[in-house]
């Protein structure tokens, strides 16, 4: 990758902010391509992780669209995917320390001190120009990210498993998603980054959906009302209204081997069935 110029990073994010209208479909265009590997159909569908995971208010939709781009960057650079997988999450947690380092939280919610999915949160936040917030943290982070992505991209990797799982590509994969797909979401796994916050096998197949769709509907993005949204209704169906990953797994991943040995012991399984099959009924044969 070129020197990163903090100044025109900068611009360019807030160019593509106006441009592409979510925080999440910003940072996966924008470290795409500083990479030099655009993907439009794949970068729009990361449009409903806006708000904190279809505006639940959990992790910045900024953070999933970084991790994203660090995934398929990640498999570029490293043809086994087992290994791929294990690089993006780490990666991830790295792009995550540099938000925290920013905002002191990694929760939409906490940082805008919005409700997205209450419309009279939504409005006063809006009205309040405190929008205006997300449109210059996106600015001032993009540099950042950009350095962290980098950084967590050529970590040491000596102690790294070859093998490593994600639940988030779990999900994909049993969707028919492709080998890029797959580790393009692995930084997901654990709750992002293996954090614990809000579940990333749902945020991969919540992206899934919205790609599905996209494909289908050339020119017309996927809508994330989360009232409408079936694959969030069967989500909170299986795991009582839970969203974080810790409280739904009964435990944090503190490192790749205790997450990919859950994940290989069938650990969540039975979710990741659900949400794969919530969005497989809905559009059978749709990757084929």
């Amino acid at each position: 990758m070129k020197t990163i110029k903090s100044e025109t990073v900068k611009l360019k994010a807030k160019r593509a902010f106006i441009k592409k209208g979510t925080c999440s479909r910003t940072f996966f265009y924008i470290l795409n391509r500083e990479f030099g590997y655009p993907q439009d159909d794949v970068e729009r569908a990361i449009d409903p992780m806006v708000g904190g995971i279809l505006q639940q208010g959990y992790q910045c939709g900024m953070l999933w669209g970084a991790s994203m781009a660090v995934g398929a960057e990640s498999l570029r650079r490293n043809e086994h995917p087992g290994q791929a997988i294990g690089i993006t999450i780490l990666a991830t947690q790295h792009i995550m320390k540099s938000f925290v380092n920013r905002t002191k939280s990694i929760e939409c919610e906490e940082i805008t001190n919005c409700d997205f999915s209450n419309k009279k949160s939504f409005v006063k936040f809006m009205l309040s120009g405190k929008f205006v917030s997300c449109f210059k943290l996106a600015g001032k982070w993009a540099p950042e990210a950009l350095n962290a992505a980098n950084e967590g991209l050529s970590l040491d990797q000596t102690d790294l498993p070859q093998h490593s799982m994600s639940c988030a590509s779990e999900v994909v994969r049993k969707m028919g998603a492709s080998k890029d797909e797959m580790v393009m979401v692995a930084g997901f796994a654990g709750g992002l980054g293996l954090s614990g916050n809000g579940c990333g096998a749902l945020a991969a197949a919540v992206w899934m959906n919205a790609l599905i769709h996209n494909r289908k509907q050339t020119g017309k993005s996927a809508s994330f009302d989360p009232d409408k949204d079936l694959t969030l209704k069967a989500f909170y169906e299986e795991t009582d209204y839970e969203m974080q990953c810790d409280k739904i797994c009964g435990q944090q991943f503190k490192t790749l081997d205790d997450h990919t040995e859950f994940v290989k012991n069938s650990g969540c399984n039975k979710l990741i069935n659900v949400l794969a099959d919530a969005i497989l009924k809905k559009a059978p044969g749709a990757l084929s």
